[in-house]
C-alpha cells in the first residue's frame, strides 16, 4: 500500500518517531503531501469560486518583514512555513541533510554547515536548525539571535519588536567543558559516563580534602568519576559545579539533579599533596595570570596543540591557589586581616576568601580575662530595633571570618575575635557542616561570655556577634586599666592615713567614737532632762494605740464593703441583661399522664442507658433541648446527668427541662456521677420543626450567665462576712469608748 493511502493517524504516529524518517523515501512523503492537498481542493469547490476575494498580500513595509528578510536580494525568498505534520517532517529531514536525490539540491546545500575553522563566534556555534518551521528562526538570522548576556543591551536599545508575536528561545550559557571539548569527544565521554556504576558520595561538609583525594585516586584508573551530592550542595548544584571544577581542576561533562560526571582531561597529571591541601578558593591561574583550562581535546589533535602539552603540564605543577592579583583593595585588606588571625579552613564549602579555622586556634590561654569595657556617658548599652536590623543587614553581605565546629573551649577564638573587632563592627562565624553534635547555642553563649559582645544572630549556619557600644581597643583598655589601678592605690593610701588619725585615743574618753546619734547620747539626755512615766500613763498609751488600730481597720473594712457592693451591683446588672433574652415556657395544661408501672419500666430502661447528656455549669440552654430531641429520634427515653450538688436546684432544673422539651419527667436518681434525670418523650410525641428553641439562651450566653451567677454568689458571701466583721468592730469601739 502506498504512503498516500495510509490513514491520517499513521502520519501522526510517524511524526512522533523521528528514527523512521531515514527509512522512508522523500518522494513518498512529497506524494502524500500532494495527494492530501488535491483532496482538500476537490472537497471545497466553493473556495475556488469568484465570489470570495483572495486574501490581501502582506505589506512589504512591515518592520518584522524587513528584519527577517534576507540581506542579499539575489537569494530567493524563503518558502512559506509549513503547518501540517508532513510538512514539518520534510522540513526536518532537509535540515538534517537526509533529503533524497530527487529533491532540490539547493535545499540541502543551503542547510549544510561547513566545519569550524576557529574564527566563528559563539553564536555561530549554537546550531538552532532543529527548530519547528513555524518558528521564525532561519539559518541566516543567527546574527539577530539574542544571547543571555546581550538581552539587557537589546532591551535597552528597543530592538525587540512585540508586534511579531514570536517567542525567542532562551539560550543556555555553555559550560567550560562544552567550550573546550569537541562535540564528538564530549558525546563519547557522556556515553561512557552513563555506564559508570561506582560513584563517590559527597557528604554534607562538601568537597573536602578527603573527597578531593578520592577523586584523584579514581582518576588514576579511569578518566571519569561520578559524584553524588547530599544535603545543602544537592540543592545548590551551581555552587557545587564551581567548587568541583576549582578544587579538582577537572571538567564537568554532565550534570543532572544531584549527580555529576567529572572528566580529568587528556593532559591530566596528579597534583602534589601540598597543592591539594592548600585549598582552591580562587580560580586556577597560571604563571601569566590567565585562566587555566585543562586540555580536554581528543587524542587525534593537531601538532601545534601537542607542542603546548608540556607547557600546560608545567603550569599545573605551579598552580597558586591563593592568587591575589585579581582581588580588589577591600578583598586584599580582608585577606591580610584574616592571615593575622590564624590558619585557614581549606575545606570551606563556599567560594571566595577562605575563613579562619577556629578549631585550630588554642583552646585555653593562661591568664585570659574578659576584655575591659567602658560605656560612654549618656549612651544606652542596649541596641534599638533599627540598629539591630541595620547590623544584621551589614553582616548578611560579609564573608565569614571564622569556621567553627567545637562547642567548648574557645579562649583562643575569643582572643582572635577581640583583635578582629578593632577593625570590624561584627564578627561572622560559620558553623561547620558534617560534624556531629554541633550546638550553636553552646557556641554562642560561651563566645558571648568570653568576649562580652552582643549576639545579633544565631542559627544552624551562622553566628553573628556585635562588639558592643562599650568596646575598647586593646591599647585603650590597657591605658584605662592602668589609670584605674593608680586611682585605687591613691584611695587605699588615703584610707590608711585616715585610719592612723582615728586610731589615736582622744581626750574626751569616748575611745575614738563620736557621741552624736548613739544610744549613749539618748540615755544621757533622758537622764538629764527626761521624766519617768507611770504605769497608768503606759496603760492609757497602749489603749490609745489599740483604739487607733481598730479605727484604722474599721475604715479599711468599710472601704472593702463599698467596693464589694459596687461589684455586686455590676454583676446584678449583667445578670439581668442576660436573663432578659431568656423567656421561659409555661407548663402545658393538657400534659400526658403515665402510670406507675410505666414509670418503673422507663426508670429501669433509663438507668441502663450508657449514652447520656451532661449538664454542666451552663445549665439549661437551647443546645440541651436540641440534643434531647435528637435522642428521642431513636429511643423513647433520654438520660441527663447534672453536676449540681443541691437537690432543690436539681428539681428546679428538671421542671425547666420538662416545660421546654415537652417530655415527661420519670425519675430523679442519685448516681456516682451526680444526679440522673430520666425523661420520657410521650406516646403522642411529634418532633418539632425547630428543635432548638429560640426563647432560651445560647451556649455562649449561658456561660456568661453562669459566670455572673457565680460572681454574684461569691460577692454576696463576701459582703455578709464584711458586714459581720464591721458589726463586731463597732461593738469593740463602743466598749473602748465606754471605758
Amino acid at each position: 500500500m502506498a504512503l498516500s493511502e495510509l490513514p491520517l493517524h499513521h502520519s501522526f504516529r510517524l511524526s512522533s518517531r523521528p528514527h523512521l524518517h531515514r527509512l522512508l523515501p522523500l518522494r513518498l512523503l512529497s506524494s502524500r503531501h500532494a495527494s492530501a492537498a488535491a483532496a482538500a481542493s476537490a472537497s471545497s469547490p466553493s473556495s475556488s469560486s469568484g465570489n470570495r476575494a483572495a486574501p490581501p498580500a502582506p505589506s512589504t513595509g512591515a518592520p518584522w518583514l524587513q528584519k527577517w528578510a534576507p540581506s542579499d536580494p539575489s537569494q530567493p525568498a524563503p518558502a512559506p512555513s509549513p503547518t501540517t505534520s508532513i510538512d514539518r517532517i520534510v522540513h526536518r529531514l532537509r535540515n538534517l541533510g537526509l533529503a533524497s536525490d530527487d529533491d532540490d539540491p539547493s535545499a540541502s546545500t543551503a542547510t549544510a554547515t561547513a566545519p569550524p575553522d576557529g574564527t566563528e563566534r559563539l553564536g555561530d556555534l549554537l546550531d538552532r536548525s532543529w527548530a519547528r518551521p513555524d518558528r521564525q528562526f532561519a539559518a541566516a538570522s543567527f546574527d539577530d539571535a539574542i544571547l543571555p548576556w546581550e538581552r539587557d543591551e537589546e532591551a535597552a536599545a528597543g530592538s525587540r519588536d512585540e508586534e511579531d508575536g514570536a517567542k525567542r528561545r532562551r539560550v543556555k550559557a555553555p559550560t567550560l567543558a562544552e567550550l573546550t571539548i569537541e562535540d564528538e569527544e564530549l558525546r563519547r565521554l557522556r556515553r561512557l559516563g552513563m555506564t559508570l556504576r561506582d560513584r563517590i558520595t559527597v557528604p554534607k561538609a562538601g568537597v573536602t580534602t578527603a573527597i578531593t583525594e578520592k577523586i584523584h585516586d579514581a582518576w588514576r584508573k579511569s578518566e571519569l568519576v561520578r559524584l553524588k551530592f547530599h544535603e545543602d550542595l544537592a540543592h545548590d548544584m551551581k555552587t557545587a559545579h564551581e567548587l568541583v571544577e576549582r578544587r579538582t581542576g577537572g571538567l564537568i561533562i554532565w550534570r543532572s539533579g544531584s549527580v555529576m560526571v567529572v572528566y580529568r582531561g587528556s593532559n591530566y597529571k596528579r597534583p602534589l599533596k601540598s597543592q591539594t591541601l592548600n585549598g582552591a578558593s580562587t580560580p586556577v591561574k597560571g604563571e601569566d595570570g590567565t585562566l587555566f583550562i585543562p586540555d580536554a581535546s581528543s587524542p587525534a589533535e593537531s601538532d601545534s596543540q601537542g607542542k603546548d602539552l608540556a607547557a600546560q603540564r608545567a603550569d599545573v605543577s605551579q598552580l597558586n591557589m591563593q592568587n591575589t592579583e585579581d582581588m580588589t583593595e577591600e578583598e586584599l585588606e580582608f585577606n591580610q586581616m584574616l592571615d593575622e588571625l590564624g590558619p585557614r579552613f581549606v575545606d570551606w564549602w563556599g567560594t571566595g576568601i577562605l575563613p579562619v579555622d577556629a578549631d585550630l586556634l588554642p583552646q585555653t590561654i593562661p591568664g585570659y580575662k574578659t576584655p575591659h569595657r567602658v560605656l560612654p556617658t549618656g549612651m544606652r548599652s542596649t541596641l534599638t530595633n533599627a540598629e539591630l536590623t541595620n547590623l544584621r543587614k551589614l553582616a548578611r553581605n560579609l564573608p565569614c571570618h571564622f569556621a567553627l565546629g567545637r562547642n567548648r573551649n574557645h579562649q583562643g577564638l575569643a582572643a582572635a575575635i577581640v583583635k578582629l573587632w578593632e577593625k570590624s563592627l561584627v564578627v561572622k562565624i560559620a558553623v561547620k557542616r558534617g560534624i556531629q553534635n554541633t550546638n550553636n547555642k553552646l557556641m554562642a553563649e560561651e563566645i558571648k561570655n568570653l568576649t562580652g559582645g552582643t549576639l545579633l544572630l544565631r542559627n544552624k549556619f551562622y553566628i553573628v556577634i556585635y562588639r558592643g557600644k562599650d568596646f575598647l581597643p586593646t591599647s585603650v583598655a590597657a591605658v584605662l586599666a592602668e589609670r584605674e589601678e593608680l586611682t585605687k592605690d591613691i584611695q587605699n593610701m588615703e584610707e590608711q592615713r585616715r585610719n592612723i588619725s582615728t586610731a589615736q585615743p582622744p581626750d574626751d574618753g569616748l575611745d575614738g567614737h563620736a557621741l552624736a546619734g548613739t544610744l549613749a547620747e539618748f540615755q544621757e539626755a533622758q537622764a538629764r532632762w527626761g521624766r519617768e512615766v507611770s504605769a497608768k500613763e503606759q496603760e492609757e498609751m497602749k489603749e490609745a494605740s489599740s483604739r487607733s488600730e481598730k479605727q484604722k481597720l474599721y475604715r479599711k473594712l468599710e472601704h472593702k464593703l463599698s467596693i464589694a457592693q459596687a461589684k455586686i451591683h455590676r454583676a446584678e446588672r449583667l445578670l439581668s441583661k442576660i436573663e432578659a433574652s431568656m423567656v421561659l415556657a409555661n407548663p402545658c395544661d393538657d400534659q400526658e399522664m403515665i402510670t406507675d408501672e410505666e414509670k418503673s419500666v422507663f426508670r429501669r430502661i433509663g438507668l441502663r442507658l450508657k449514652s447520656y447528656l451532661p449538664l454542666g455549669v451552663r445549665g439549661v440552654f437551647d443546645g440541651v433541648i436540641e440534643n434531647m430531641h435528637l435522642h428521642w429520634k431513636h429511643r423513647e427515653v433520654v438520660k441527663l446527668i447534672s453536676k449540681q450538688k443541691t437537690l432543690s436546684f436539681v428539681q428546679e432544673t428538671a421542671r425547666l427541662l420538662e416545660y421546654e422539651s415537652g417530655g415527661i419527667l420519670v425519675a430523679i436518681e442519685r448516681v456516682p456521677k451526680g444526679y440522673a434525670l430520666i425523661f420520657y418523650r410521650g406516646k403522642n410525641y411529634r418532633r418539632p420543626i425547630n428543635i432548638r428553641p429560640r426563647n432560651l439562651l445560647t451556649k455562649a450566653k449561658a456561660l456568661k450567665r453562669a459566670v455572673a451567677m457565680q460572681r454574684h454568689e461569691a460577692l454576696s458571701q463576701h459582703i455578709d462576712q464584711l458586714e459581720s466583721n464591721i458589726k463586731q468592730m463597732k461593738l469593740d469601739l463602743v466598749r473602748y469608748r465606754g471605758l
